[in-house]
């Protein structure tokens, strides 16, 4: 498996950022395999892509840290791109860096150019956690003409005129950063950052929806938002599969476990290169 971080300077954000990739290449069960894999690297071959986004406070390299993503990803023969979008809750900022945008457009735009990516919409999934979770949501349903699957842990799409949950990071001052996740408000409400806006738009419109899992912990404090967007998907007729894991809380033991069950068992994977 080839693990690798990219730097960029970005158009959307306005900085440099950083990218974790990942993508299937020989491995060792390939050389235990009769035939060794001959030419396993070819002329125009491309892999399934999942846009994998960590949660508040993490970065792009959470997976690779704290889950066994390489593995799960190198034996269903699986891309993953794991961008770093720090707390800004994959918002665009009217007035500052547009961390949707960089998602859906630029990085896509970019890596699906100089990397072996499928640009098929059958073939590019999306998922995350906490506020990577509420993310994924969020932009499968401003895009579902980019994404055929999508899956949360942990959170979903939330509320924009409502306050959304914060941290008292620097203490309660009025002025320190209290860790809010996103740019989202009032004025964000039936806009593409308004979950519960595009997903009943895109059955008004008579869009090809994507299909949604989501999973939580009985114990996190993100249940009952997970059973709305639950509750709201399903009214809307959307193809969702909701699982409520027992003992488990907002952490990393519960997010590999779903990372793995998604890659081994949810994503309509071809465990091969597609030659397109």
């Amino acid at each position: 498996m080839a693990t690798f971080n990219m730097n960029f300077l970005s158009k959307s954000l306005g900085l440099q950022t950083t990218v974790s990739i990942i993508l299937p290449s020989f491995s060792f069960s390939d050389a235990m395999g009769d035939d060794k894999q001959a030419g396993y690297y070819r002329e125009g071959m491309k892999f399934q892509t999942l846009w994998l986004l960590h949660g508040f406070s993490g970065d792009q390299e959470d997976y690779i840290k704290f889950t066994n993503i390489v593995r799960y990803a190198q034996d269903h023969q699986l891309a993953v791109i794991m961008p770093a979008a720090y707390n800004a809750g994959y918002s665009d900022d009217p007035n500052g860096a547009k961390y949707m945008s960089f998602i859906t457009d630029e990085l896509p735009e970019m890596l699906q150019i100089y990397l072996p990516l499928s640009t098929k919409r059958e073939d590019n999934f999306i998922g995350g956690l906490s506020m990577g979770a509420a993310g994924a949501m969020k932009i499968a349903l401003a895009y579902p003409e980019k994404y055929s699957y999508a899956f949360s842990m942990s959170g979903a799409m939330h509320h924009v005129d409502q306050p959304a949950r914060v941290i008292d990071w620097f203490g309660d001052d009025p002025k320190a950063f209290k860790g809010s996740p996103g740019k989202d408000g009032p004025d964000c409400l039936n806009t593409v950052a308004d979950g519960f806006y595009t997903a009943k738009r895109n059955v008004e419109e008579k869009r090809e929806l994507p299909r949604f899992l989501i999973s939580v912990g009985d114990k996190d404090f993100a249940l009952e938002n997970c059973r709305e967007a639950r509750d709201y998907l399903k009214e809307l007729a959307y193809d969702v599969t909701y699982e409520e894991i027992p003992g488990y809380g907002h952490e990393w033991d519960f997010w590999d476990l779903t990372v793995k069950k998604v890659i081994n068992e949810w994503l309509p994977l071809k465990n091969k290169p597609i030659y397109q």
